[in-house]
């Protein structure tokens, strides 16, 4: 094991509850309708199905949130909604799980949600409401304004969950990244594209090995020192201090300026994958915002992965979860 297990099943256990940390991103609403397929339509060659239940959920930098919720932290979320029924399920999810949601400016255009019909355990369709461009300046100013005060009342740290919807743009990141350096509060950014110049210094980034490759240029293989080389080389461009490379059935690896170390995954089968960055960043931002050493907060994140992705669909870890499974490695 990496680190202290003594100090690390404290943190889970008792002192993640105060820990606080903000996430600034692209919010969503994961809606779903489950159903039972028997027969083709008579109106197009398409499949009926008959609905049985339906779930909502929270995605995007909400589910980063809904993570942090689960696991005991305070948590502020802050980002764009629209007016309409979507934005009001959203809200309804977040009061329920405590989630501070004062940061979400409204905005034109609808709530950024995804709809999934799933007929038995196969995804037939999905919709999305959406409307994809950069946010306006006047909510990018409302957005500085709420994050300069949250920053104020000592958050542990900040996560930037990008999604490419719009509300991560240059300057905001670059504010958040600076706001962060000037007050000794570490920034993780979850990643989204090649171009990572808006993420210019910032504490830690956390990339999957396809983002690894796109923001490379070239293609890494997913060994450890095809993954060393080009995560420096990364590293080194644009001044951040460590990368956290997700890289599926080979666990995770950290590689900063004087140590890397890569971890293997524990994850005994992989269902699903998505939604997995994101309790990845929400466990590394509590550890790091609970101080622990950023080898035990990668050794943590890794750990909470392996469990979500032996899940089906959007998935939050529970603090119960990591500790049985802290103990269970032991």
């Amino acid at each position: 094991m990496i680190g202290n297990y003594g100090k690390m099943k404290k943190f889970i256990e008792s002192d993640i509850d105060h820990c606080k940390v903000l996430i600034v991103g692209d919010v969503m609403l994961d809606k779903y309708y489950f159903g039972e397929v028997h027969r083709i339509s008579p109106e197009a060659p398409v499949p009926i199905t008959r609905v049985v239940r339906e779930k909502e959920t929270l995605g995007g930098a909400g589910n980063v949130a809904h993570n942090l919720a689960l696991l005991g932290c305070t948590t502020i979320l802050a980002g764009v909604v629209g007016q309409d029924e979507h934005c009001t399920g959203l809200l309804r999810l977040l009061d329920a799980k405590n989630i501070c949601h004062e940061g979400l400016m409204v905005k034109k255009g609808p709530t950024t949600t995804k709809l999934r019909v799933i007929g038995g355990h196969q995804q037939m369709m999905r919709l999305d409401f959406e409307e994809v461009h950069p946010i306006e300046q006047e909510i990018e100013e409302k957005l500085t304004a709420y994050i300069s005060s949250m920053i104020a009342e000592q958050v542990g740290c900040v996560i930037i969950s990008d999604y490419n919807k719009g509300v991560c743009t240059p300057t905001l990141c670059q504010f958040v990244i600076k706001c962060c350096a000037d007050n000794n509060i570490p920034v993780i950014v979850d990643p989204k594209g090649s171009n990572w110049h808006k993420y210019m210094g910032a504490s830690y980034i956390t990339p999957n090995l396809k983002e690894l490759n796109e923001a490379a240029h070239i293609a890494v293989a997913n060994q450890d020192e095809e993954i060393k080389r080009a995560a420096q080389s990364i590293r080194r461009k644009y001044h951040i201090k460590s990368l956290v490379i997700t890289r599926s059935e080979k666990g995770l690896s950290l590689i900063g300026a004087r140590r890397s170390v890569h971890i293997p995954t524990l994850a005994q089968e992989v269902f699903d994958v998505s939604g997995a960055g994101d309790t990845v960043i929400a466990v590394l931002g509590a550890a790091l915002a609970g101080g622990l050493d950023p080898r035990e907060a990668a050794y943590l994140a890794n750990m909470a992965a392996g469990i979500v992705v032996g899940k089906v669909g959007t998935y939050a870890i529970s603090r119960e979860e990591l500790v049985a499974t802290l103990e269970f490695s032991e």
